[in-house]
């Protein structure tokens, strides 16, 4: 592992989405500060995908370019002039400001994912996925906790905590991540090419096999987020869960996925193939989302959403490992940042569809509505088992 850079890729995302995870579940308490309006708090949350969408694919494209190391440095630098932004701001179009400025520079993650695409074989690599997904699921731990705890020292105090850690995954990134790439020229796909964040999207669609890829990536982050954004609500309606209670189930959720995510897939993935992880782990959500509206107890609600994360964490690496094993070498970082569009894409029109669907059928509606959706996911998967996705090694 001293041989390899993936740790140090590893810990520099984590250090990162640790930060993303201190301020993420604080927003709307901010944007209250300022009296805004409960429409304007949604257009802040989602503010950051919605530029992510955008420029991800832009800044993946110039990856391909001219490296890996030069634009997770870029994003790292951004993240941290954010959230400095964030803490400093006094008005409500500051921290709009600052919610642009973190999502234009949210490609740390589908670069993280190209540099980890050149520097693992084939068959390793749904492992290496892995690791950003656990980054993912333990910053989703510990952030909002630390959040919470930094909170008793004023507003600002969060926020500037995150800058810091952007600004030490920074220079662990300077000093010990080396540039996974070769210096030679790229040659992109036209499909593909550079192009604003819709026009990626109707290309990428009818790209074979990586097209129902993307659309598969994007129902799973579509359905994913209905879950995160009424949960809360729901939990506080039918269990009376404090705010508190509220974040130690998130935690719980977010621990087990990055077991999944960051251990138990390594083991599994060789035997039975990232096509067929896929399957289970979209088969597993659906159950789960249609089996939370049925729970009354504490004890099987926690049982679901064990079955949610062992169904996220198989989900997550597999597709991003399956869409980098279909694209070409030298489109690796172009193909994984339209990926990370469809991805924003889902979690755009996902929190909003959720809050459409609890204000005018209730509270269970958006569970009910992710799990037809990742139903739809399950049947585009199958449907590419059988045209022969298996064992798929360009």
């Amino acid at each position: 592992m001293r041989k390899s850079p993936l740790a140090i890729v590893f810990l520099v995302i984590f250090i990162d989405l640790l930060g993303f995870g201190i301020l993420m579940p604080l927003l709307p308490l901010y944007a209250d500060y300022f009296h805004a309006p409960h429409s304007v708090v949604g257009y802040l949350v989602s503010t950051y995908s919605l530029m992510q969408f955008f420029f991800s694919p832009v800044l993946g494209g110039i990856s391909d370019r001219v490296g890996r190391r030069p634009i997770i440095l870029v994003s790292l630098l951004g993240s941290a002039l954010s959230y400095t932004v964030f803490g400093l701001a006094d008005s409500l179009w500051l921290l709009f400001t600052s919610r642009i400025v973190a999502g234009i520079c949210g490609a740390s993650v589908s670069t993280a994912q190209a540099y980890i695409a050149d520097t693992t074989k084939p068959e390793e690599r749904a492992k290496g996925m892995g690791l950003i997904g656990a980054a993912f699921g333990l910053g989703f731990v510990f952030g909002p906790a630390i959040g919470g705890m930094l909170a008793r020292y004023g507003q600002s105090a969060p926020p500037f905590f995150a800058a810091a850690l952007s600004g030490v995954a920074f220079l662990l990134a300077l000093g010990f991540l080396p540039e996974s790439r070769r210096s030679e020229q790229s040659s992109i796909d036209p499909l593909l090419r550079t192009s604003p964040g819709l026009l990626n999207l109707i290309k990428g669609v009818r790209h074979p096999t990586i097209g129902q890829l993307f659309v598969v990536f994007f129902l799973l982050t579509f359905a994913f987020s209905n879950f995160e954004t009424m949960f809360s609500l729901f939990c506080k309606n039918r269990f009376r869960f404090t705010a508190s209670q509220v974040g130690y189930t998130f935690a719980y959720f977010g621990l087990l996925s990055a077991v999944v995510q960051g251990g138990l897939i390594r083991r599994i993935s060789k035997r039975v193939g990232e096509p067929r992880l896929l399957m289970a782990g979209s088969l597993l959500m659906l159950i789960a989302f249609l089996m939370i509206p049925a729970t009354s107890r504490v004890p099987g609600l926690l049982m679901v959403l064990g079955v949610l994360s062992c169904g996220y964490g198989l989900d997550n690496p597999s597709i991003t490992s399956l869409i980098s094993r279909c694209s070409r070498k030298d489109e690796q970082g172009k193909v994984l940042g339209v990926a990370q569009s469809f991805s924003s894409m889902g979690r755009i029109l996902g929190p909003a569809w959720s809050g459409l669907a609890a204000q005018h059928f209730g509270l269970t509606s958006p569970f009910i509505s992710g799990g037809l959706v990742m139903g739809l996911a399950t049947l585009i998967t199958i449907r590419l088992l059988n045209f022969g996705m298996e064992g798929h090694n360009p």
